[in-house]
């Protein structure tokens, strides 16, 4: 309003009363209807040019290098009293471990940057990622995925993939390009794959035609069983190590029945788990031969892992879902628990505490940074692009939080936090490290965003 206080003086007459049309004056004075009935009234007034020239002008002048200011900061993102990112009150009285474990200070871009949207019809887009040409693939939860064009504008869809279940957060997943892809034209995906007496998050491979628009010699080649009849927590991001083999998150279900599973090490709810290109065990993995363990398992003990990346260093993070409160970042370590279903930052949607009500349990690792009230964070990934202050940031696609996080950490530890794209009101499902040096990212709203340097 206080800009909009410089266009009101175009408005006043000579007592001081505005004229001011019923429209502008019932929208609180808002700056674009207040600038339509200025050029109305500019045109329409019978004021003196020396009235014009002495007032008139230093005036619009001045407001025009303002509301110009307040253009460039209307993405702006607040901070709260303590200096973080948070502006609102946690959902628990619960106190972090160590410092610097929620409510990091807030750091701002320095660097100008430019933000377009590429495409706005791409459906229930889910994971993307390039083509080593620089196309996207990009999944739709609907049961396909689409090859799109660098510029966003060409999409064209591949057939022949297995039915999914695409109930509640079920669908067509992620997808990981297999490390000799130029050779082989092999993918893997996960989905919510219809089985026994509910569903599943399963894994697959298939070979990709050289037009790219069908897949053939489809497998599953994993499948996280028990399944169950629900619709939420498939977790279901996939991450390439450097030897070839490929981690899997899944999620515990969402449900109280199904939450105890992800303690329980003889089954595959609430995990990251580590396989071959076949599906089977990975080498080295931390419960290989020992007994009531599944010897998929790498880590164990999370919720809903939506987000997962492994950084320049060859270090896997993960991000994870919590209930009210208690979303996570965790930085996953072989034979490690993260504790879910004993321990958490969050409380139950009810208001409830979950289990007993701890933070902190011998025997379960501590996430590296939590947030209260959620973001609902998605997919993740480590920046490695064109603008140089982002390098080697954490880089997560918010949900219910509506914005980009970007995360900057040192020594493994969070220092600083910013939130990105809040203006644009978006459910951000992932994001992506783009080949060009460029950020990308897919909504939930169908949409193809690009963030790059200017």
């Amino acid at each position: 309003m206080q800009y909009e206080a410089f266009l009101l003086l175009f408005f006043q007459n000579n007592d001081g009363s505005l004229n001011l049309p019923d429209k502008a004056a019932n929208n609180n004075y808002d700056i674009q209807i207040l600038w339509h009935y200025f050029s109305i009234h500019f045109y329409n007034t019978n004021h003196n040019a020396m009235k014009f020239n002495y007032f008139y002008i230093p005036t619009l002048t001045i407001f025009l290098l303002l509301s110009s200011c307040q253009k460039n900061n209307a993405s702006a993102q607040e901070t709260g009293s303590d200096g973080s990112v948070e502006t609102e009150k946690p959902n628990s009285d619960y106190k972090p471990a160590f410092k610097g474990q929620t409510r990091i200070k807030a750091v701002k871009t320095a660097t100008a940057y430019n933000v377009e949207i590429l495409n706005k019809d791409l459906g229930k887009p889910w994971g993307i990622i390039n083509f080593p040409d620089g196309r996207f693939l990009i999944t739709d939860k609907r049961g396909h995925m689409n090859v799109v064009s660098t510029d966003g504008k060409r999409v064209s869809k591949i057939e022949g993939f297995p039915k999914v279940d695409p109930k509640g957060q079920g669908g067509m997943l992620d997808v990981a390009l297999d490390p000799d892809f130029k050779t082989n034209n092999m993918i893997y995906f996960s989905f919510s794959e219809p089985f026994g007496e509910g569903n599943l998050t399963s894994v697959a491979k298939g070979k990709l035609s050289a037009d790219l628009k069908n897949i053939s010699e489809v497998k599953v080649i994993f499948r996280a069983e028990p399944s169950y009849d629900g619709d939420k927590h498939y977790g279901s991001r996939l991450a390439f190590d450097k030897d070839g083999n490929l981690f899997v998150s899944t999620g515990e279900r969402s449900d109280k029945v199904t939450r105890v599973y992800a303690q329980k090490t003889d089954n595959y709810l609430g995990k990251i788990l580590k396989i071959t290109k076949d599906g089977k065990p990975a080498p080295g993995n931390p419960f290989i031969g020992k007994v009531g363990f599944k010897p998929e398992i790498y880590a164990y003990g999370v919720r809903n892992p939506q987000g997962m990346a492994i950084d320049p260093n060859g270090t896997l993070s993960d991000v994870e879902m919590g209930p009210r409160g208690g979303d996570e970042i965790n930085l996953i370590q072989p034979g490690k628990n993260y504790g879910w279903g004993d321990v958490t930052y969050g409380i139950e949607y009810s208001g409830e505490k979950v289990g007993k009500g701890i933070t902190q349990k011998e025997g379960t690792e501590q996430p590296v940074y939590y947030w209260d009230p959620v973001i609902s964070p998605s997919g993740i990934t480590f920046y490695t692009g064109n603008i140089e202050e982002w390098k080697g940031n954490l880089i997560i696609g918010c949900l219910s939080g509506e914005h980009i996080n970007r995360i900057v950490m040192k020594d493994n530890k969070v220092v600083g936090e910013e939130r990105l794209l809040a203006d644009q009101k978006e459910r951000f499902r992932d994001v992506l490290n783009g080949i060009d040096g460029n950020l990308y990212a897919v909504t939930d709203s169908g949409k193809l965003y690009k963030i790059s340097k200017k």
